[in-house]
């Protein structure tokens, strides 16, 4: 157990090296990602800062979000989620996003599979990818600095490119625009932290939307 005061210092520590750089660079990833106006799902929003960044991007975009542990403070609206079945009919949003879940989760495919069941267009992820050098370690380090402090549940499900790919054909999706360089941190973080360990993918289902 780590002690409430030690997770507020780790927060506070987090929130002042990493993460408003972390909610600019991602939310301008997705802006990018996401090609047309719509309604998104923001699936494991946390607070919802990502969220709100997006939509003064893209004022197009109109995001609500869906979490398994809903925040006491949140910038959007939030549903509570049960981690397997999402609360909402077929093809209720145009987009969902997940951002730094998958790797929280036992089956991201399955995962995967439920967004893909409420979105009309596609999938937009960011995850984490299980390359080079004491990479699992390194992502290790990372989720727990950013997540322990929330109580968030840590499995470090991290997946090669492989593993990628056989969840997305389960999934029954393809990547359709994928990001690499996002620049996440600022040197000399970035030589430990950014590498090749962090991706934003747009996947489309492999059918042909009717």
């Amino acid at each position: 157990m780590i002690a409430q005061a030690a997770k507020d210092l780790l927060n506070q520590v987090h929130g002042a090296l990493i993460f408003g750089r972390r909610v600019k660079v991602l939310s301008g990833a997705l802006a990018q990602a996401l090609p047309q106006s719509g309604q998104v799902l923001d699936l494991g929003c946390g607070d919802g800062q990502v969220a709100v960044a997006l939509m003064a991007l893209r004022p197009d975009l109109r995001v609500q979000g869906v979490d398994v542990l809903v925040r006491p403070v949140t910038h959007i609206p939030v549903t509570p989620y049960d981690g397997q079945t999402l609360p909402f009919a077929d093809k209720s949003f145009d987009y969902v996003t997940i951002v730094d879940v998958l790797h929280h989760t036992d089956d991201p495919a399955a995962v995967l599979a439920e967004a893909a069941r409420v979105s009309r267009r596609g999938v937009v992820i960011k995850d984490h990818l299980r390359a080079g050098f004491l990479a699992a370690e390194t992502l290790r380090l990372m989720d727990w600095v950013g997540n322990r402090g929330h109580d968030v549940r840590l499995p470090y499900n991290y997946l090669d490119q492989a593993e990628w790919d056989a969840a997305f054909a389960r999934a029954g999706l393809a990547v359709a625009d994928l990001q690499r360089a996002l620049g996440l941190y600022r040197a000399p973080l970035s030589w430990a932290f950014d590498r090749q360990l962090h991706f934003v993918a747009r996947l489309e289902p492999v059918e042909p939307m009717r």
